[in-house]
């Protein structure tokens, strides 16, 4: 207890903080004098938290905000600690062996660095890499690759994934992948005049798996595609919104037909 209020009173002094008096701060926020909510977590409580910080330092990077980024980074950096914190109040690990694994991974995974490997350039040494992964992970066949991509990332990125470790088993060409979407939405209208939900659900999930075939074939990420036309739309829709405000009525008065008339008239201007 009086370690923690001396350290406490040593931080206060400090102008200027690094690493190591992050993980202090930790310590102190999970102690018996510390924050009861602090305490209360557990890996899964934070969960969301540290899902929801990654995101925002994309938007950082994707929006260019070096200010935004730096502070993320840090919100980033507080959910390493935190979970790390936990396992170290259990006795199972910290956050020296976190740094510790990865460093040995970064060496292990760079034999041209580090050892006496030869690459003529950035795709030999992202072979290399994948291929020093599967012996560390003991991945002997293409199936486990697949399995080995996390089911909970976003299904768009999950099935580019997949379809780019399924190599053996990828369209020839761009045109192949166009035959193969005609196909799958001459399924899906099929699916729908059924009428059935599980045929459609189906049939539109073997669309979108396709569609990221296509994206791997233009060079395209679906991901970042989809939000960009998404953002697209709703800035159309202000306009639209806009639009019908200045006129004196009330979007909920307009039937969809005639705002699909203005939205189009909107777009092409």
């Amino acid at each position: 207890m009086n370690d923690v209020k001396l350290k406490i009173e040593e931080l206060l002094k400090q102008d200027v903080y690094d690493f190591d008096d992050l993980v202090d701060i930790m310590v102190i926020l999970r102690s018996e004098c510390g924050c009861p909510w602090d305490r209360e977590q557990t890996h899964k409580s934070i969960r969301n938290d540290f899902i929801e910080e990654t995101y925002e330092v994309i938007e950082a990077i994707d929006t260019d905000n070096r200010e935004l980024l730096r502070e993320e980074l840090g919100d980033v950096l507080l959910q390493v600690v935190f979970h790390a914190r936990i396992e170290e109040e259990e006795g199972n690990f910290n956050i020296d062996d976190v740094a510790n694994d990865i460093c040995k991974k970064l060496i292990h995974r760079h034999p041209h660095i580090f050892a006496d490997t030869s690459v003529s350039g950035s795709g030999e040494v992202l072979v290399n890499w994948e291929k020093i992964k599967s012996e560390e992970k003991s991945r002997k066949t293409y199936t486990d690759k697949l399995r080995a991509i996390p089911p909970m990332l976003p299904a768009l990125m999950r099935g580019v994934k997949v379809g780019k470790k399924a190599k053996t088993f990828d369209f020839p060409d761009l045109q192949s992948v166009i035959e193969k979407l005609d196909e799958e939405m001459l399924e899906l209208k099929e699916a729908i005049a059924k009428g059935s939900t599980d045929d459609c659900a189906e049939e539109l999930g073997d669309v979108l798996l396709t569609l990221t075939s296509l994206s791997r074939k233009l060079g395209v990420d679906p991901e970042q595609a989809l939000n960009s036309s998404t953002n697209k739309f709703i800035d159309r829709f202000e306009r639209l919104e806009n639009a019908v405000t200045e006129s004196g009525r009330d979007m909920a008065d307009i039937d969809v037909y005639e705002l699909d008339k203005i939205y189009e008239t909107l777009k092409h201007n």
